[in-house]
C-alpha cells in the first residue's frame, strides 16, 4: 500500500567531475541499468506518495533516461544555484504545501541500498522522534567521504565534509552516507538558511543538520550493519567496486533459484537477466541486458549474450551474440559471433567460426564450419558446407538468399544474392551459385579441373617444391 506520509528525493544533479567523463556520473551503468536507476528501483519498492528526482547538469539526457512515465516520479530542474542543499529545497517546493510527513533523500550515486534497509531506517527514524535520522557507515578508509561527528550523548552533531574537516575530524571513520530521513516541517523551517561558507562555494544538505541541533531539534544516525552498502560511486575505482557487490548480490540470488554458476569470480549477470533452474553458467561468461536463458541450457565457457533468447537445453560454447535467438537443443560454437537478427532453430547448429547476421536458421538445420550466413533464410534440415560465405551486398545494398529445406551444399561454396536454392538440392564442393537452383537439383560449376604437368620445375626451378617433385618423379621412373 502507499505510504501516504512518505516522499524520497533523489539527487541527480551534479557532473561528477572526478569520473573524467562526457557521460553524466548518474548514468554510468553497473548490472545492465545507470546508477540512478537503480536508486528509483529501490525508491519505488517503498511504495511512497512521491518520488522526486532533481536533475541539473546534462539535464536532458539524465531525464531521459530515468522518466519511464510513472505517476508517481516527476524531475525538477535545479537552478543555477549549486549544491545538495538546494537541489533539496526545489524538490520541497514541488511537494504539496500540506505534506507533513517525512521526507527520504537518496543520493543518485548511491546504488546500492536494498529498500528492506531504508525500510529500517524510516522506522527508526519514526520510532525515535528525531527531527532528522541519517544513515552512517563506518569504513576502514573514510576518504572522500563526509564525517559524522556526534556529540557526547551519541546523537549526531554536525556533519563535516572532507574538503572542510580538521585533521581530528578527518580520523574519524564515521561516514555520512548521503541517505537522510527529515520530517517535512524541519527541513522546510531550515532549509533556506543554508548558506554557502565553505570551500566549494556550495549550499550543503549537511549544514541542515547543524541547524537543527542549533533550533534545540534532534538528530539521529543509523550504522549500517554492512559499509558496503553506503558505497557511493565519485570515480572509476569506485564503480568498478559497486559494480562487484552487485554482480556478487546477483550472482548469488540465481544461485539460490537453482542455477549452477562454476565460477562466480568470472560470470557477470545484468540485473534484467532472466535465468530458469538447471541453468549452468561456465567461467568467464557475461549474460547481459534482456538475456533469457531457459531451463537447462549450458552457457560458456568464455561467452558474452547480450539480448539474446537461448532456449531448453541449448549448449552454447565461446560465443559472442547480440540480438539472437538460440532455439531448444540448439548448439552454438565454439568461436561463433552471433549478429542481431540470427534465428537458430530447435536442435540446429553454428558451429566454430561461424558468423550470421539477420539470418533466420530453421530446425535441425547445420551450419557447422567456417561460414558467413548473412540476410539469409535457411529452412528445416538442411547443412551448410564448410567455408560456405553469403554474398549478400553488391556495394549498393544488400539482398536475401533462401536455402531450401533438407538442401546440401558443398564446402566452398559462394551464394551470390539474390537467389535461391530449392528443397532437396545440392550444391558441388567450390560452387558459386549465381542462379536459382530447382528443388532437387545438383549445381556445379562447368569448369573441368586442368593439371599441367611439369610447372613447378619449369617455372620454380631450384625450389624447395622442384626439388620434392623431382624426387617423387625419379622414385615412380625407378618403381617402373
Amino acid at each position: 500500500m502507499t505510504d501516504t506520509q512518505l516522499a524520497i528525493v533523489i539527487l541527480a544533479a551534479g557532473q561528477g567531475t572526478r569520473m573524467k567523463s562526457s557521460l553524466p556520473k548518474v548514468l554510468h551503468p553497473i548490472g545492465g541499468r545507470p546508477l540512478v536507476a537503480h536508486v528509483i528501483s529501490t525508491a519505488r519498492d517503498l511504495d511512497a506518495a512521491y518520488v522526486r528526482v532533481v536533475v541539473r547538469h546534462e539535464r536532458d539526457r539524465v531525464a531521459e533516461a530515468i522518466d519511464d512515465g510513472g505517476a508517481d516520479l516527476q524531475i525538477v530542474d535545479q537552478d543555477e544555484i549549486p549544491g545538495t542543499g538546494r537541489a533539496v529545497e526545489v524538490a520541497l517546493q514541488q511537494l504539496p504545501g500540506d505534506f507533513g510527513g517525512d521526507v527520504l533523500v537518496l543520493s543518485g550515486d548511491v546504488p546500492l541500498l536494498e529498500a528492506s534497509e531504508l525500510a529500517e531506517l524510516i522506522a527508526a527514524h519514526r520510532a525515535s522522534g528525531a527531527a532528522a535520522t541519517l544513515l552512517s557507515a563506518r569504513m576502514p578508509d573514510p576518504t572522500g567521504y563526509g564525517r559524522v561527528v556526534r556529540a557526547a550523548d551519541g546523537t549526531v552533531e554536525r556533519i563535516v565534509e572532507q574538503k572542510d574537516a580538521s585533521a581530528d575530524e578527518a580520523a574519524i571513520d564515521e561516514i555520512n552516507a548521503g541517505v537522510y530521513v527529515f520530517r517535512a516541517a524541519q527541513l522546510r523551517a531550515h532549509i533556506g538558511a543554508v548558506g554557502t561558507a565553505n570551500s566549494q562555494g556550495e549550499r550543503y544538505l549537511t549544514d541542515v543538520i547543524g541547524l537543527l541541533r542549533a533550533a534545540g531539534d534532534q538528530v539521529a544516525a543509523t550504522v549500517a550493519p554492512d559499509p558496503r552498502v553506503a558505497l557511493g560511486v565519485n570515480d572509476r575505482i569506485q564503480l568498478a567496486e559497486a559494480a562487484r557487490i552487485l554482480n556478487d548480490r546477483i550472482v548469488r540470488r540465481w544461485q539460490r533459484e537453482g542455477v549452477t554458476v562454476m565460477d562466480p569470480a568470472t560470470t557477470w549477470i545484468d540485473e534484467t537477466v532472466t535465468l530458469a533452474p538447471d541453468v549452468t553458467v561456465r567461467p568467464n561468461t557475461q549474460l547481459l541486458r534482456a538475456t533469457v536463458v531457459a531451463t537447462g541450457a549450458v552457457i560458456g565457457p568464455d561467452t558474452t549474450l547480450t539480448d539474446c533468447e537461448v532456449g531448453e537445453h541449448a549448449r552454447v560454447t565461446r560465443t559472442d551474440g547480440t540480438l539472437a535467438v538460440i532455439g531448444a537443443r540448439a548448439s552454438v560454437g565454439p568461436f561463433a559471433y552471433l549478429r542481431p537478427g540470427t534465428y537458430l532453430g530447435a536442435d540446429g547448429k553454428i558451429g566454430t567460426f561461424v558468423e550470421t547476421k539477420n539470418a533466420r536458421i530453421g530446425d535441425a538445420s547445420k551450419v557447422p564450419h567456417l561460414s558467413y550466413v548473412g540476410d539469409a533464410e535457411v529452412g528445416v534440415g538442411a547443412n551448410i558446407g564448410a567455408g560456405t560465405i553469403v554474398a549478400n551486398y553488391d556495394g549498393v545494398a544488400k539482398h536475401r538468399t533462401e536455402v531450401g529445406d533438407h538442401v546440401r551444399t558443398g564446402s566452398h561454396n559462394v551464394f551470390v544474392a539474390p537467389v535461391r536454392i530449392g528443397d532437396g538440392a545440392y550444391t558441388g564442393a567450390g560452387t558459386v551459385v549465381r542462379k536459382d537452383v530447382p528443388p532437387g537439383a545438383l549445381a556445379l560449376l562447368a569448369a573441368p579441373q586442368r593439371n599441367i604437368e611439369g610447372w613447378v620445375g619449369r617455372s620454380r626451378p631450384g625450389t624447395a617444391a622442384a626439388e620434392a617433385a623431382e624426387r617423387a618423379e625419379q622414385g615412380g621412373q625407378e618403381e617402373d
